[in-house]
């Protein structure tokens, strides 16, 4: 199979995603891979890297669109990709299409076979090529969040883990997921008081058995976070449904309720976003203030330590795309149910629930 690797360009994203390893992988199974020129550079891979281990270089976005059989990606194409794609081609990447009717409705009309990384998803409901990047997101938000919390950056400029004497920052962390327990585990190492809300009961036993005493997961409710966010320096929204809009537990009202200079970060804007102020940004301009209250809702927050992610990606998506490299996408999906839940769009079919539900689109079932 013809493989083409384009370079990133939503704003800022440094990620590839494929390293010189995992096309070297590829090339051994006799497949072909495409990397557009520079691709690699942001994550610290030079194109002779990728010449080595056997990859061709192409000079633009368009001759990797128009001759890749399939397209692997780190981010959703944006709009200027969206005449690129074709008919028949397979795009591997992270697509939320729950998040942008635009994307869904683009990619509809192309006619491209779309499987969504954040979808594939086995028996156990975990998510294997969500996972590596909700760790980086979930360390990155803590470390963010204590960026803002500075007065200089509109915070109420309180250390995350005070000092003797001197009591440290509260963190409150909605969902218990991977997100979650990153973030709390970060926050706990800096010395933090975490409060870790989920909604589901084994979870909370599991956060509770494994969180050092610093940290105490709490049943999810209305009530539960009103109670909290009044007194709490760092709000962290980390709520996941596969494949659907997250659902807004912080609501426009509740930040009258918060102190001057609270920092909101929320990871899940890829999917909408869990608080309903929220709306995505970018590295370049991360912030905005509404009632005083600090948001931070970079769409790719893993796309600013590019090294450790695009490493991480390539290790969890390599088994997956050489199932398609080898078998086509038909027949990998077939034979892995895990693969198959991937599948969104289909040649113009949507082949997900929560898409079509969220837009209202007709929705086709995969018959096995």
């Amino acid at each position: 199979m013809l493989i083409g690797v384009p370079k990133e360009i939503k704003n800022n994203e440094n990620r590839v995603a494929m390293t010189p390893a995992g096309v070297m992988e590829l090339v051994k199974r006799g497949h072909n891979v495409m990397i557009q020129t520079q691709a690699g550079i942001g994550s610290g891979f030079s194109d002779e890297s990728y010449k080595e281990a056997g990859a061709t270089i192409q000079p633009d976005i368009e001759s990797i669109y128009a001759n890749a059989e399939m397209v692997v990606k780190v981010k959703e194409p944006i709009e200027v990709e969206y005449p690129l794609l074709k008919a028949g081609q397979v795009i591997f990447t992270y697509f939320h299409f729950a998040s942008s009717e635009a994307l869904t409705m683009a990619c509809i009309k192309s006619g491209a076979i779309c499987i969504a990384y954040e979808t594939v998803q086995e028996a156990d409901r975990s998510l294997p090529l969500l996972v590596p990047m909700s760790e980086v997101a979930g360390r990155m938000a803590v470390q963010e969040g204590a960026k803002y919390l500075e007065k200089p950056e509109g915070g109420k400029g309180i250390l995350l883990g005070g000092v003797p004497g001197v009591a440290p920052a509260k963190v409150l962390i909605l969902g218990g997921g991977v997100v979650g327990t990153q973030a709390a585990k970060m926050a706990a190492g800096l010395g933090a008081q975490v409060s870790i809300l989920d909604i589901s009961i084994p979870r909370l036993r599991y956060l509770s058995d494994i969180m050092p005493a610093n940290v105490t997961p709490l049943y999810s409710n209305e009530h539960t976070i009103r109670g909290l966010i009044s007194d709490h320096d760092l709000i962290i929204g980390a709520v996941l449904i596969p494949g659907a809009k997250a659902p807004h537990l912080i609501t426009r009202d509740m930040l009258k309720e918060m102190q001057p200079g609270t920092v909101l970060v929320d990871v899940a804007v890829d999917q909408g976003g869990c608080i309903e102020t929220c709306r995505p940004t970018t590295h370049e301009n991360p912030v905005y203030v509404i009632d005083d209250v600090v948001h931070y809702c970079v769409a790719n927050m893993p796309g600013a330590v590019p090294f450790t992610s695009t490493i991480a990606l390539t290790n969890a998506t390599l088994p997956y795309v050489l199932q398609l490299a080898g078998k086509g996408w038909e027949k990998a999906c077939e034979e892995n149910p895990v693969l198959k839940k991937g599948l969104n769009i289909i040649e113009g079919r949507v082949v997900y629930q929560e898409v079509a539900e969220v837009f209202d689109l007709p929705y086709e079932e995969i018959v096995a």
